[in-house]
């Protein structure tokens, strides 16, 4: 059966949110608040301890700093209309807007990719590299570094948005989703999409060498702290980089699953658990595994709370 659609653009974008678990959306709201309340607070502590720390002021650090600001920013853009979204019977957003907050997300999920790769490769000079270390990464290249993943977060998503935008919308408008993003939004275009879908798919499999990049480094890692002879060497070693690569996997692997294939129709429950994985839980997994598990950082709040509380 041929589907006839109307003339008029579509002006507002209906999103369809948790519809098995609208009974609990205050329950929803309540756990959603919490884990976005953890998320700020705990990426503002990393970023606090830092700034304030000299002894922490090298270049994994940096990185780490630098990868608590994304967060922050990204959560910022999905989270609060998700919670509004929650008390709202009108769950919308206007078509522009949508395509501004999809634009973002890609913008800041791009830089986070770039920052995540940068620091496999800190981590792969610091173990494999350590007599080259201290000269290969200096202050002007860590900032160098930091600026370009940014700015080419910017500039990745711009081809994407370019061709969506220009997209007739004159259909459906709901999106089977909690936020808006780039691929329920093709999916709702009146026309045929097989080219933006590709076009989607080549710009996200530029992530695939950054994954081979960050997999090469760490087999080397993982290869040379296996031959520390050294115990705790070896434990240190491993407890440093285990953390990163749990993020790496997060991320990484929401981000392949959720964008890496050819096409249009997906499962929507799908969709919505892999969304809620890259939007929500790695920006919580962050501070809990760079905080939590981070010796310094620890015994930097350690000291700090001990002596208040004594005072």
């Amino acid at each position: 059966m041929k589907i006839i659609y109307n003339n008029s653009r579509v002006h507002e974008i209906i999103l369809h949110g948790f519809p098995n678990f609208q009974r609990f959306h205050v329950l929803l709201f309540a756990l959603l608040l919490i884990i976005y309340l953890l998320i700020i607070s705990g990426n503002a502590v990393i970023l606090l301890v830092i700034c304030r720390e000299s002894t922490l002021h090298f270049p994994m650090y940096f990185f780490i700093a630098a990868l608590s600001c994304l967060e922050i920013i990204y959560t910022a853009i999905t989270i609060p209309k998700m919670l509004a979204d929650l008390l709202n019977d009108e769950k919308k957003i206007s078509l522009n807007g949508c395509l501004v907050q999809a634009y973002f997300l890609h913008v800041l999920g791009a830089a986070e990719c770039y920052i995540l790769t940068i620091m496999a490769y800190d981590r792969y000079l610091a173990i494999c590299k350590p007599l080259r270390y201290s000269a290969i990464m200096t202050t002007g290249l860590n900032v160098n570094l930091i600026l370009s993943s940014f700015i080419g977060g910017i500039l990745t998503p711009v081809i994407e948005i370019i061709f969506i935008s220009l997209l007739p919308f004159c259909g459906p408008n709901r999106i089977e989703n909690v936020f808006c993003d780039f691929p329920p939004l093709i999916s709702l275009a009146c026309t045929d999409t097989r080219l933006y879908i590709m076009v989607e798919f080549i710009v996200s499999s530029f992530v695939m060498p950054l994954i081979a990049f960050v997999l090469f480094s760490y087999i080397r890692i993982i290869y040379i702290i296996l031959r520390i002879k050294s115990k705790d060497g070896r434990q240190k070693a491993f407890s440093t980089c285990g953390a990163h690569l749990i993020i790496v996997t997060l991320f990484f692997g929401s981000i392949g699953f959720m964008y890496i294939r050819v096409t249009k129709s997906y499962s929507v429950d799908y969709d919505r658990v892999v969304g809620l994985t890259y939007a929500v839980f790695t920006p919580l997994a962050n501070p809990i595994i760079y905080g939590l598990r981070n010796q310094e950082i620890k015994r930097f709040l350690h000291k700090h709370l001990w002596c208040r509380n004594h005072f």
